[in-house]
């Protein structure tokens, strides 16, 4: 056949080539009719050995993480409260009654509950006096021990400085968080994340100011912001301590928003929530949790990290 092209001398008349099409368009519609179509309009693949065309398999959607209530190792961030500050001394850490990481039997902490060998598989990475611009660098300490749980507990100090001017704002505090937790994703896309509530600084307040000795502590500088002058009741004292309150109203938001985007994340309010007695409250500075008070947040978190997840079940 002569190639069709400018240099061609002779060209087909459009009607015979019109009827070409068409005879070879029958030719193969017959051909359908006798033994199957290679494609029958879903986009797969023929299948050679039978005659049926099979759709290509998409791929399997990857399962979502699943919640372990048994994790074989614990790594703590945080701030004084995880390091048992004021505990079982005055001005002095006491790691060994921290709700996380301790091996105190009478607070009988997440390790000793969860983790099988504590001592090796368990490492308090808190700071006294940390605030939330301090938790990547614990982020980096914790992602070198690899641990299947990580525990926070941290904004209270954000929240207590000497002046309510002096707070972490809110946005920063959210900001941080993110690229803390993204961080340690990358890292670690494994590892399980609980996250405290900060506590009821309120709360401690209207608590301790029932100690007069307490109220002496205080005038030191402990947490200033909400605990200056605890005996005014001016509108001005009542604003001020209400506007301490609302920012750690914020950073619990801002804790539990980022942690619920998160699948292995889980952000406990009851610790937020949770209304301390005197007896467990610091006898040395009635502001950071006693070892009762670690008993206490140890059983909540627990309760959380052990909690099962509710099945799903469909809408019939």
């Amino acid at each position: 056949m002569a190639k069709v092209g400018r240099s061609t001398r002779y060209r087909r008349p459009f009607s015979a080539v019109v009827g070409a099409l068409a005879a070879t368009g029958l030719l193969l519609s017959l051909a359908g009719c006798s033994s199957g179509s290679d494609d029958d309009g879903s986009g797969g693949a023929p299948d050679r050995a039978g005659g049926r065309v099979t759709k290509p398999s998409s791929p399997a959607p990857r399962p979502t993480p699943a919640w372990r209530t048994d994790p074989a190792s614990i790594a703590a961030l945080g701030d004084s409260i995880t390091v048992g500050f004021d505990a079982c001394g005055v001005l002095s850490e006491c790691p060994e009654v921290s709700w996380s990481t301790g091996t105190d039997p009478a607070v009988d902490s997440l390790a000793r509950r969860l983790v099988k060998n504590p001592a090796t598989h368990s490492w308090n990475l808190a700071q006294t006096g940390a605030v939330m611009a301090d938790l990547p660098a614990q982020v980096d300490r914790a992602v070198a021990r690899r641990p299947e749980l990580v525990t926070v507990l941290i904004g209270a100090n954000d929240a207590c400085r000497p002046t309510t001017a002096a707070m972490t704002p809110a946005a920063d505090f959210r900001t941080t968080f993110e690229a803390s937790m993204r961080k340690l994703r990358r890292a670690l896309p494994k590892t399980q994340v609980y996250v405290a509530g900060v506590p009821d600084l309120m709360r401690l307040w209207s608590e301790g100011r029932e100690n007069p000795l307490g109220k002496q502590v205080w005038k030191l500088g402990i947490c200033a912001s909400m605990l200056r002058d605890p005996d005014d009741l001016s509108k001005a004292a009542a604003d001020r301590r209400q506007s301490v309150q609302d920012r750690v109203t914020a950073y619990n938001a801002a804790l539990r928003d980022v942690c619920r985007k998160d699948t292995l994340c889980r952000f406990d309010r009851a610790v937020s929530d949770y209304r301390f007695t005197t007896g467990e409250l610091s006898a040395w500075d009635w502001f950071h949790p006693s070892k009762e008070g670690q008993r206490e947040l140890a059983g909540l978190a627990y309760k959380e990290i052990t909690r099962r997840e509710e099945p799903v079940t469909g809408v019939g």
